[in-house]
C-alpha cells in the first residue's frame, strides 16, 4: 500500500513534468518545492484543527496506522523489547494537552527514558525517510530541467523554550535542548541539493502566549543556521500577514544577520524570501509605505542586474540526488544498548562537523542497514539524528545601517501594531493551512 501511494506521487510528479515542459524549457519555472506532508511541510499532521486541535496544545503522535504499529512492532523486536512495539506512548496526553498534564512530557517525564528515546528515534527517522525517498523521487523525475527542488519545515514554535518541545516532538522533531533536530534534515536537504524553506520569520517571542513558552526567534536561527552550517540555500516567509516595521524589521534580522556590509556579499543570507500577502489590506497608505521601506531595505547594498540569474547563483539542469551509500559507515549499535547519559552531551561539547552518517555519533554510524532509497528503514537513527551542535555560535546582529531613515520613505503614523492574535488564527486556520 504504501508502495502504492510512493508510485502514485511519483506518477503525479511525473505528469506535471510533461504537461508543464513548455515552462520548464522556458526558465519560466524556476523553483519547484515538494510537498512533504501537511501544508506541503516535512511533518506529521499532529496538529489538526479537524481533531479539534486548538493552540498551544501539544498534538498527538500519529503512529497508529497498521503500517506504522507493524514498523514499530518490527523495530521493537529486533531490539528484544517486543512490550516496546504495541502502540505509541500510552502517557503522551490529548491534542489540547500542555506538557505537564501528561507522564510522557512532564519534567523528567518518559521522552527520556530508554523507550522514550527508542519510540522518538524511530518516529523522528520514519519521518526524515519518508522526506528523503520522496525528494529522491523527483530529483529523477525533474533531472535535466533547469528548476531547484525546496522543502518546507514547519515552525513549531510553542513549547519550543521548555525542556520538552513537546509540540516538536509529537510532528516528528526530535529536537531537545541537548540534541539539533533540525540539522539532520538539513543534512538530508543537502544530498537532494534542495532549498530549506522555513516560516515565521516575522515573529518574535513577546507577541506570543507567554505561557506557552513561544520561541520563534530562537527557532528561526536555530533552523536557518542548521542549512546554512550543512552549506544548502535557505528561503523563508512570513506565517501571519503582517504590515507593521517591527514585523519587517525583523524579518530584515533573519534575513540578513550579517547585515551589510562592503565587503563580499555575506554567506549568510536568505536565498529568497516570500511575503504573505497581496491584498487590500497591503495596498492601504501606511501600510504600502512601511512595504515599500522594507522592500528597499532588503535590497540594501545589493547592486542592481538585469539578469536575475547574477543576483545569486545560474540555475543550472538539476541533477539526481547523491548516492546514499556514499555516506554510509559501520553497522550500528542497537538502540537499546547505549547508555542513557550518552544520549545528553552537552551541545558545546558535540563536535561542530561530523560526517552525513558520524561513527563517532551515540551508538555508531548507519552503516550497511540501508541497503538503497527503497529499503527499509533501519531501527538505529542516531547517526540521522546527532550531528553537530546548531546554532551554538553567537551571529553578531548587525543590521544598524539598514535601518537608517529612508529619505523618500520616513515612518509617519502608526500602522497596524504587533497584537494581531495568534491564537485567533491558529484557531480558524482549516486544516490545509500550516500554523507555525
Amino acid at each position: 500500500m504504501l508502495c502504492c501511494c510512493f508510485q502514485v506521487y511519483r506518477d503525479f510528479m511525473q505528469s506535471f513534468r510533461e504537461s508543464m515542459s513548455e515552462f520548464l524549457e522556458s526558465g519560466m519555472v524556476a523553483e519547484i518545492e515538494v510537498g512533504l506532508g501537511p501544508a506541503g511541510e516535512l511533518r506529521y499532521p499532529s496538529f489538526s484543527n479537524s481533531q479539534g486541535w486548538r493552540f498551544p496544545g501539544i498534538g498527538e503522535f500519529q503512529c497508529y496506522d497498521k503500517y506504522l504499529l507493524y514498523d514499530l512492532k518490527e523495530a521493537a523486536k529486533s531490539i528484544g523489547h517486543n512490550e516496546w512495539g504495541s502502540s505509541g506512548p500510552a502517557d503522551a496526553g490529548h491534542y489540547n494537552d500542555w506538557p505537564q498534564a501528561t507522564g510522557f512530557f512532564r519534567k523528567h517525564g518518559s521522552f527520556t527514558s530508554d523507550y522514550g528515546r527508542f519510540f522518538l528515534e524511530w518516529y523522528s527517522g520514519v519521518l526524515l525517510k519518508h522526506g528523503d525517498t520522496i525528494l529522491e523521487a523527483a530529483s529523477e523525475v525533474f533531472e535535466g530541467c533547469k528548476v531547484r527542488l525546496a522543502a518546507k519545515i514547519a515552525g513549531i514554535h510553542w513549547w519550543y523554550k521548555s525542556m520538552n518541545h513537546a509540540a516538536e516532538l509529537a510532528a516528528g522533531y526530535y529536537n531537545l535542548r541537548e540534541r539539533d533536530g533540525y540539522k539532520p534534515i538539513a543534512k538530508m536537504l543537502a544530498r537532494h541539493r534542495a532549498i530549506l524553506n522555513f516560516t515565521c520569520i516575522e515573529m518574535r517571542d513577546k507577541e506570543h502566549y507567554w505561557k506557552a513558552r513561544c520561541g520563534p526567534e530562537g527557532l528561526v536561527r536555530q533552523v536557518t543556521n542548521a542549512g546554512w552550517d550543512k552549506g544548502i540555500d535557505v528561503s523563508c516567509e512570513n506565517a501571519l500577514p503582517r504590515f507593521d516595521r517591527a514585523a519587517f524589521d525583523q524579518i530584515l534580522l533573519n534575513a540578513r544577520p550579517h547585515g551589510i556590509t562592503d565587503a563580499i556579499p555575506p554567506k549568510r543570507r536568505v536565498f529568497s524570501f516570500t511575503y504573505l500577502r497581496l491584498g487590500p489590506e497591503l495596498m492601504q497608505e501606511n501600510h504600502w509605505r512601511e512595504f515599500v521601506s522594507f522592500v528597499r531595505r532588503m535590497h540594501a547594498g545589493l547592486d542592481y542586474h538585469p539578469e536575475p540569474d547574477k543576483y545569486f547563483k545560474p540555475t543550472v539542469p538539476l541533477e539526481r540526488s547523491k548516492p546514499l551509500k556514499a555516506f554510509l559507515e559501520e553497522p550500528a549499535i542497537p538502540v537499546a544498548s547505549v547508555p542513557l547519559d550518552q544520549y545528553h552531551v552537552p551541545l558545546a561539547l558535540q563536535k561542530a562537523e561530523e560526517p552525513f552518517f558520524s561513527q563517532d555519533a551515540p551508538g555508531g554510524g548507519l552503516g550497511a542497514q540501508v541497503e538503497s532509497s527503497s529499503a527499509s528503514f533501519p531501527l538505529n537513527l542516531i547517526a540521522w539524528l546527532w550531528h553537530g551542535t546548531g546554532p551554538s555560535r553567537t551571529v553578531k546582529q548587525n543590521v544598524q545601517s539598514v535601518y537608517q531613515s529612508d529619505s523618500d520613505y520616513k515612518h509617519t503614523g502608526s500602522s497596524r501594531g504587533a497584537t494581531q492574535s495568534v491564537q485567533d488564527f491558529y484557531q480558524s486556520d482549516s486544516d490545509n493551512k500550516h500554523a507555525s
